[in-house]
This record gives structure tokens, C-alpha cells and sequence, in this order.
């Protein structure tokens, strides 16, 4: 699975054109993506407190053209959240919020997950969309609508 760029320009230079974060900042979270092995570029920048998930969430939209969803206000049925099981939403932080025929629309923190995709996809039978979401609003639908974990 590939994931077609909409915008050339990495997600740090969006980030600057957007007025969000500094080139200073810039370098310091590559910085300290250098020395946190494993940690995506836009959670360092969220860690070091230069950018919020939306802002990210929102430059993703931008860079990679799907759409940003925010959760908050969303209304999921239930027969959609039995597509996915609760314990892949929290592995992968989405959440199944649309189905129509062999369609599955998920809300992603991270859309650029080609596991997480095709695992739903070989669970659910059908194909992905993926929309953006900031991952503290999926936590928080995954609660509202799975349960604690």
C-alpha cells in the first residue's frame, strides 16, 4: 500500500508555512526524534509543547489529502463499531465510524499506518477510507463507545 503525497513539502515545513512552529523548533524536535528512537515526527513536536495533535492532524490532512475528521461531536452505530474490535482501535488508536456496502470509513491518528489498514481490512472484508483524527479524540470515542479497556 502506497500513499500518494498531495503536497511535496514535509510535514515540518507545512508546519512553518502555517505560522504553527519555528525553524528553531523544527530542529529541535528532530533533535529529539534523534535521541527517542520510535517517536513519529509530529509527537515529538506535541512532546516538546511546539504543536497540538490537531495541528498535526490538520498538516497530515494538507500534506497527504484525507480528510480531518474531529470526533468530538460524531454519532458512531454500533453495528459499525462491531466491524472492529476494541483491542486492534487501541493498538492502532482508530475507530470504525462509517460503513456503507464493502466501505469501511476509519478516523486514524495515524493514516499513514499500512498495517493497521490492511489488518482492518483483512478483519472486516471490506476496503479502508481513512480520515484524520487527533488521537485524544479517538481514545476518548474508543472509551465512549467500547468501554474502559
Amino acid at each position: 500500500m502506497r500513499f500518494e503525497r498531495t503536497s511535496n513539502k514535509h510535514l515540518g515545513e507545512l508546519l512553518i508555512e502555517r505560522g504553527v512552529i519555528t525553524r528553531l523548533q523544527l530542529d529541535a524536535a528532530i533533535e529529539y526524534q534523534k535521541n527517542n528512537k520510535g517517536v513519529l515526527f509530529g509527537e515529538a513536536l506535541i512532546s516538546l509543547g511546539n504543536a497540538t495533535e490537531e495541528d498535526i492532524a490538520q498538516a497530515l490532512t494538507c500534506q497527504y489529502g484525507f480528510p480531518y475528521l474531529p470526533l468530538a461531536n460524531y454519532e458512531i452505530d454500533a453495528e459499525i463499531l462491531a466491524a472492529v474490535p476494541a483491542h486492534m482501535c487501541e493498538q492502532f488508536c482508530l475507530i470504525p465510524i462509517d460503513k456503507i456496502g464493502k466501505s469501511l470509513t476509519l478516523a486514524m491518528s495515524n493514516p499513514l499506518n499500512a498495517r493497521a489498514v490492511e489488518d482492518i481490512e483483512l478483519l472486516s472484508g471490506c476496503v479502508v477510507q481513512a480520515f484524520v483524527s487527533t488521537a485524544s479524540d479517538i481514545r476518548n470515542a474508543i472509551k465512549k463507545y467500547y468501554g474502559a479497556a
